[in-house]
């Protein structure tokens, strides 16, 4: 097992999946499946970095790689970090472990060429769709609630319930509200409006 995992190759396609996985679990957090399995891969990875004789070089392109994805997400020009993020990726790890001829890489060029096309092309839609579903305007704008004039469907203190444009939504209020009486929102706080009583 531990001459399999310390083929070049099989470490190359660990760093690559474990990376992947990653940046995966960073731009959709969920249930912590892609994350469990990007740190997995990333350790089996980390025994090869450890093991098998590598460029310096690459893994500083590799670390300057991941401080360039995260620029990516924030900044407004986050075409240029991504390709560039991406180009650092594909050097540093294709690079990353050496062999006896200095420029040449240990990883199979075939198997390099193959993974950074696939791995490069899916980075840039993943991401660029990510970025743009941030940036897209909310479907159903909820600003317009604040100040809106409802009714009380159930007695409102700490918790309730309040219909607003024809709308269902719980409620609370600083101060007791009976059932059935007029009410203003003052706020939401995600899917709860904070409300009072219309005198």
């Amino acid at each position: 097992m531990a001459d399999f995992l310390l083929n070049p190759n099989i470490a190359y396609l660990l760093l690559v999946g474990g990376f992947a996985l990653t940046l995966l679990a960073m731009i959709t957090p969920g249930t912590g499946v892609l994350e469990a399995a990007g740190i997995i891969m990333l350790l089996l990875a980390g025994w090869g970095v450890y093991t098998l004789p590598i460029h310096y070089w690459a893994l500083g392109i590799l670390l300057l790689c991941l401080v360039l994805f995260v620029m990516a997400l924030r900044k407004e020009s986050h075409w240029l970090y991504l390709g560039s993020a991406i180009l650092a990726f594909v050097v540093g790890s294709v690079f990353l472990f050496r062999s006896d001829i200095w420029w040449k890489p240990a990883v199979n060029p075939a198997l390099a060429i193959l993974v950074s096309l696939l791995l490069g092309g899916f980075f840039w839609i993943a991401i660029t769709k990510t970025l743009a579903a941030r940036a897209a305007p909310a479907a159903h704008d909820l600003r317009p609630l604040i100040g809106k004039i409802g009714e009380a469907k159930s007695a409102i203190h700490h918790e309730g319930s309040v219909q607003v444009n024809r709308e269902l939504w719980s409620a609370r209020s600083n101060e007791p509200i009976p059932a059935d009486t007029a009410v203003r929102v003052l706020r939401r706080d995600g899917f709860v409006l904070e409300v009072e009583e219309v005198k």
